[in-house]
């Protein structure tokens, strides 16, 4: 007799779960729009009031599409045969812990619980999905912790969920990077970083060798021509054995598109090329020491002077500053213009500095910031006092376009820090499970014990669940759709479960995760830097609660 019971089957559970889940997020966004936006699209205003509120929002709708892609996944696999042992009980795992969490509160940050009631939903909406059966079921203690066991088991011989990509050629470019990052970055990254050294430049010749530096950029402009996807694998395989290495391309990705889809034909036929072999090194140099996210209020001058812009002003937190050969410099043109009318992009070049003389160029000097983590590039303040950039650099020929040339290269920035944030997550987790598998207490390896296989199994399924996110976001960025709140997304939970990994990891090891000789102890300073740059959280769950409610209505 056939089985009629809606809820019998794994899937089937987490299908009624997102179900429920959709209709909770519908009432939190009705809730909430009636705080933050009243007139039908968001008040400035009311959304500063209503901070906590709406941000809770977006940290619901991340958690929705995180659970929404994760289930596609899952069925995906089934589809095919290859839903395994590991991947149930991620899907187990990660469905009972969000919808506990969509439920009981959802960590914003650390000290940061925000619960649906705060949101301003109605006690029945909340009433209503607490008593959803698949919840129960899914969150049930035995199921739960044969999960964990599970998941254990099969982390420690070496499966941590099979990706799901469905395409030969994506699998082997991530099988060629993740060899070469074990081969050529990993060995080298604990020194690089304790020395606080630039990564060598023979790495960086391979990495151009490779086409990392033009993996999305046209095959007509010297790149690879591949899709964003391409570039999440790239990005994740190379920052899982170091993030410095992984985050070179980084620049390089946001100058092409920036000049791809703001640039003249003599910009692109200039510099794109040239970006994708390496042969320049891209910065960006868009933060000012007082504005930070804040771009409208920038300062920085460019003042026209015959073929020239001269630059005044300063800038910081400018990454491989001194050893790069072309500055993205955000700047503003029309002092008179007020926020973001007056800004304009220059594609600034500048010589290649050395450690001796970081920055020798007429007009233009910088200092080195020391930082925790996310070694390897450094990072610099920089002034300008008349620094001279040619006119006919100016992106797009027209002033006054530079913070729409920026924005539209917020997703693929993201989506690639997100990946970046994947690499460590993964590292952080085989840094974890290596260590317990070693270390034996009480007789026998420390995995054994409830509370270290279940963090692991939790940082297990957490990255899956990103990554699952990361690559929704890449596939809507290569269909050519909108994705800038799925972007944000998925750098905001990424980033989360980096820096959660890697201080469960660090946990796990014990005193000696707090060593410097262990390498989860970089790991850890790696990571905490995810949730700042490229959009801190909070900022990018400001962006991604605007667009919520200016969709919902």
């Amino acid at each position: 007799m056939p089985d009629t019971n809606p809820l019998s089957s794994l899937t089937s559970q987490c299908a009624a779960l997102l179900g429920a889940a959709e209709r909770l997020h519908e009432a939190t966004r009705a809730a909430v729009a009636t705080l933050a936006a009243p007139g039908g699209k968001p008040d400035a205003t009311r959304l500063e009031t209503h901070q906590y509120a709406a941000h809770g929002l977006s940290w619901q709708a991340t958690y929705l599409e995180a659970l929404r892609q994760t289930l596609a996944w899952a069925r995906r696999l089934e589809e095919a045969g290859t839903l395994g042992a590991a991947e149930r009980a991620i899907l187990q795992l990660g469905f009972a812990e969000y919808g506990a969490q969509l439920a009981g509160g959802i960590a914003m940050s650390q000290s940061e619980i925000i619960r649906p009631a705060e949101m301003g939903v109605p006690e029945a909406e909340i009433g209503r999905f607490a008593a959803e059966p698949a919840l129960a079921a899914l969150c049930a203690r035995p199921a739960l912790e044969a999960a964990r066991h599970a998941l254990a088991g099969e982390l420690a011989e070496g499966r941590f969920g099979v990706l799901g990509l469905d395409d030969e050629m994506l699998e082997a470019t991530r099988e060629q990077f993740l060899r070469f990052a074990a081969a050529e970055v990993a060995p080298h990254a604990q020194g690089w970083h304790a020395r606080d050294e630039l990564i060598p430049l023979p790495l960086v010749e391979k990495l151009a060798a490779m086409g990392v530096f033009g993996l999305t950029v046209p095959e007509e402009f010297g790149g690879l021509g591949l899709g964003k996807v391409a570039m999440c694998l790239v990005s994740e395989a190379l920052s899982g054995a170091y993030i410095g290495v992984g985050s070179l391309g980084t620049r390089s990705e946001i100058a092409a598109e920036l000049i791809r889809h703001g640039g003249t034909e003599a910009q692109k036929n200039e510099w794109l090329q040239r970006i994708a072999t390496g042969e320049i090194l891209p910065t960006a140099v868009f933060t000012e020491p007082n504005t930070g996210s804040d771009l409208g209020s920038l300062r920085t001058r460019a003042v026209r002077d015959g073929g020239v812009y001269r630059i005044f002003g300063a800038k910081t937190w400018i990454t491989h500053g001194s050893r790069s050969d072309l500055m993205t410099l955000l700047v503003r043109t029309d002092p008179d213009a007020a926020g973001y009318r007056g800004l304009s992009m220059l594609l600034a070049p500048k010589p290649r500095g050395t450690e001796r003389d970081p920055f020798p160029a007429s007009g233009m000097t910088g200092t080195e910031i020391p930082v925790l983590g996310y070694r390897g590039m450094k990072e610099y303040e920089i002034s300008f006092d008349g620094f001279a950039v040619p006119a006919e650099n100016l992106l797009g020929g027209v002033e006054g376009n530079g913070f729409k040339q920026l924005m539209e290269t917020f997703e693929s920035a993201r989506i690639q820090t997100a990946a970046r944030a994947l690499g460590v997550a993964q590292n952080a987790l085989e840094l974890g499970l290596r260590y317990a598998q070693d270390r034996a207490q009480f007789g026998k390896s420390i995995i054994g014990f409830p509370r270290v296989h279940a963090k692991l199994a939790m940082m297990a399924t957490e990255t899956m669940m990103a990554r699952q996110l990361s690559y929704f976001a890449a596939r809507q960025k290569d269909a050519g759709r909108r994705c800038d709140i799925e972007a944000g997304m998925a750098k905001l939970l990424a980033a989360r479960i980096a820096f959660a990994n890697a201080d469960c990891a660090l946990q796990i090891h014990g005193g000696n995760g707090y060593a410097l000789e262990y390498p989860i102890s970089r790991v850890l300073c790696d990571a905490r830097i995810l949730s700042i740059f490229e959009g801190a959280a909070e900022i990018q769950a400001q962006v991604i609660a605007r667009g919520l409610l200016g969709r919902a209505n």
